[in-house]
């Protein structure tokens, strides 16, 4: 961040693999993203954008959401690693 003071960071995408990134479709509906970043106008232009991409926007606030949304993409991997299935998603029903 020193040698970057304006960046504003977004984490997105860590719980899909490449070939759902852009335009997903599952007979269940949208699939979720996950995002969070320490600026707010920085997770809406983002959020517009994974929206674009197909997906329902779950914006988890500020960067310590990080540590939560991190892990998933660990769970992300098991059913790839066991059935050699790598195209699934996550869905946050409300």
């Amino acid at each position: 961040q020193a040698q970057f003071p304006d960046a504003h960071l977004v984490k997105a995408f860590n719980s899909v693999g490449s070939a759902r990134m852009v335009n997903p479709t599952y007979a269940a509906g949208k699939p979720t993203m996950f995002i969070c970043g320490n600026e707010s106008a920085a997770r809406e232009t983002v959020g517009e954008l994974v929206e674009q991409f197909g997906w329902e926007v779950a914006d988890m606030g500020t960067a310590e959401a990080a540590r939560a949304i991190e892990p998933l993409c660990m769970l992300w991997c098991i059913p790839g690693f066991k059935d050699n299935q790598w195209t699934h998603a996550f869905k946050l029903l409300k």
